[in-house]
């Protein structure tokens, strides 16, 4: 995987359902032009909602994807629902990267710095400027990686 063909995806785990066919015709347009563009590998952090909708849409395309979680066990509190398309996801996968055995404090930061730190794009939902998805936004841009935001916020 060479980080000048490869992006990664952040977001919000809450997209409201009335929001949520918008985002997903957004986020495929995005794919499909980072595709054209010659973008080949597409890193998603495994988390419900935006992570989910993400993966999905590799899925469906003609891109490789790689998972980056940041912990084993990381579905634990998810719903049968959630745990069923999360096990979906990582079987499809074309790697799937766990960062830490267990959760730690940190872990998910560390898996979101990882991401950014492996590509050239950020592609963001980004609809507020606290919160994990703001932190990672920040930090892609402190890393000069190009930033493509379908959410509603520009950092």
């Amino acid at each position: 995987m060479q980080k000048s063909n490869t992006c990664f995806f952040t977001g919000h785990r809450d997209i409201p359902e009335d929001e949520r066919e918008a985002v997903e015709a957004a986020l495929q347009a995005v794919i499909d032009g980072l595709i054209e563009r010659g973008f080949t590998d597409f890193i998603c952090g495994g988390a419900v909602g935006f992570d989910t909708i993400c993966a999905k849409a590799v899925l469906k395309s003609k891109g490789r994807l790689h998972l980056y979680l940041p912990c084993g066990g990381q579905d634990k509190y998810f719903s049968d629902e959630q745990k069923a398309d999360y096990a979906k996801i990582k079987d499809c996968a074309d790697s799937v990267l766990v960062l830490y055995e267990h959760y730690t404090r940190g872990c998910m930061h560390a898996r979101n710095r990882k991401m950014a730190d492996d590509s050239a794009v950020c592609v963001a939902h980004l609809t507020k400027d606290t919160g994990g998805t703001a932190y990672t936004v920040k930090y892609a841009k402190s890393k000069a990686l190009e930033i493509i935001n379908i959410g509603e916020n520009k950092l």
